[in-house]
């Protein structure tokens, strides 16, 4: 009784039931959304195409947050005109992507993504080997849109005119379950975007829901599909999911699902050295403060904090095999960056600035003369501080080395030449003491309590941040 009574208010079917071409409409009181948590600009761009005699609906994860009553970060607008006639409504638009078209309408900085209703998939679509869909440009109805997305809590339509929300899937009970359901034959999703094997990790975390076991059982099997994937596809959705606030549940639900294989080859075995597991989850535990902080995290810093076990294993070999410390690092990070860059299609400012990250940390060991002032001005210094106390923190290195920087740091100039006549003193227990590490080790706490550099997955303290160079 109880069940029939909360359908008959949501007016919502079994999905049994339930006709994918009909929607269930959900006004105002059903659904519970707060109109204030939408964007002025989303509903600029609904009204404006309404106005032209269009349909349009703010669709996809916003719908979703707006349900969970969370501010969406991102608006998308679904509406039946096509990408040529929604470009002419607006100053700034701008009609991209191959595989299918799209509408990017900017305000200021702040861009919306509008999308044609996509029609249900043609079996003429051209396809890979392996049943991959590489270009589609078909449009159609708004089910058949709904019936293209891929989740079902994505795949409803909200118009903020009247303030109903249109659901074909059963997407606000799985919401309210907690619940991920892949729309249509899980196996034949997959095989048409592997990349939903990502995104269902993704959501998963983030979202604390579960995978219906449907959605999830064929995905340890089809996981080799990602390797089809091309790499920088691979990457986008690998920087939203490091990037999402979860990060490392998210790292975690990957192994467990048997989908990190080939994304950061060897994180199987950081995670499982207690020294690399502390050193990833201090980054990815800091990274995950700051987006929920609301501050900006650089990629560079993120992916050097990854793959720094990676480095510092060649690091080590290199030495061994005679080559002087400098050399070698830089030996290490070509290796471990031509590797990932083949296959997580790392762009070059991404690169360049992990590089810079890892090239400094030797230099942190030179606190004598002109050479910590020179490192000082370097333009990536606060990054690379910030990767040094990471390693500290860890127990890589001595904890004495950042508190002797986050000292340098903060002084005035008498009292950096002070530290620096320290450091040059022969005293086994003072600041010139430290020994270089030929391997990781386990220090002391750092009592420095952290520096924040510009890039974001470091320790937090009120230092001002400088710009993190766009990332």
């Amino acid at each position: 009784m109880i069940k029939k009574l909360i359908r008959k208010i949501l007016g919502t079917k079994s999905k049994a039931a339930r006709d994918a071409n009909t929607p269930v409409v959900l006004g105002p009181e059903a659904h519970g959304i707060d109109p204030r948590l939408l964007s002025n600009n989303a509903i600029r761009v609904t009204s404006a195409l309404q106005e032209a005699g269009y349909e349009a609906f703010v669709v996809g994860g916003a719908v979703r947050d707006l349900l969970l009553g969370v501010k969406p970060k991102d608006f998308d607008i679904a509406t039946n005109a096509t990408p040529e006639q929604v470009k002419r409504l607006f100053r700034r638009a701008f009609i991209i992507g191959k595989r299918f078209q799209i509408v990017h309408v900017m305000f200021g900085n702040d861009l919306l993504e509008v999308t044609t209703f996509r029609g249900t998939t043609s079996a003429n679509a051209p396809k890979d080997e392996h049943g991959r869909v590489l270009r589609d440009n078909t449009f159609g109805s708004q089910a058949e849109d709904a019936e293209r997305r891929d989740f079902t809590i994505n795949a409803m339509y909200y118009n903020p005119a009247n303030q109903q929300v249109l659901d074909y899937h059963g997407g606000i009970e799985d919401i309210r379950a907690k619940t991920l359901r892949i729309i249509g034959k899980p196996e034949e999703r997959y095989r048409e975007d592997p990349v939903r094997m990502l995104r269902v990790v993704r959501f998963a975390a983030k979202l604390k829901f579960s995978i219906e076991q449907e959605t999830g059982a064929p995905i340890k099997v089809m996981a080799p599909l990602i390797n089809n994937v091309p790499a920088a596809r691979v990457f986008d959705e690998m920087l939203k999911l490091l990037m999402s606030g979860h990060a490392l549940a998210c790292l975690q639900q990957l192994r467990k699902e048997g989908l990190h294989h080939g994304l950061l080859p060897l994180l199987d075995v950081v995670l499982e050295q207690p020294m690399g597991f502390k050193f990833v989850t201090l980054a990815l535990d800091s990274t995950d403060a700051r987006i929920h902080a609301g501050k900006t995290v650089s990629p560079g810093f993120l992916f050097a904090s990854l793959l720094w076990h990676q480095v510092l294993e060649k690091w080590e070999a290199y030495r061994a095999a005679g080559e002087q410390t400098i050399p070698a690092l830089h030996l290490a990070a070509d290796d471990v960056l031509d590797s990932q860059t083949e296959k997580l299609a790392l762009q070059r400012k991404i690169g360049s600035d992990m590089r810079d990250i890892w090239a400094m940390q030797p230099r942190f060991e030179r606190r004598t003369g002109k050479a910590p002032h020179k490192l000082l001005e370097h333009q990536r210094f606060r990054a690379g501080y910030d990767f040094l106390l990471l390693r500290c923190a860890s127990g890589e290195i001595d904890a004495e080395i950042g508190e002797w920087w986050t000292a340098f740091y903060e002084s005035d100039e008498a009292s950096r030449e002070d530290l620096i006549s320290s450091a040059s003193q022969p005293s086994g227990g003072g600041a010139g003491g430290a020994k270089r590490k030929r391997g990781p080790r386990r220090g002391g706490r750092n009592r420095s309590g952290g520096g924040r550099g510009d890039e974001g997955s470091g320790p937090d303290n009120a230092a001002p941040a400088h710009d993190g160079g766009g990332d």
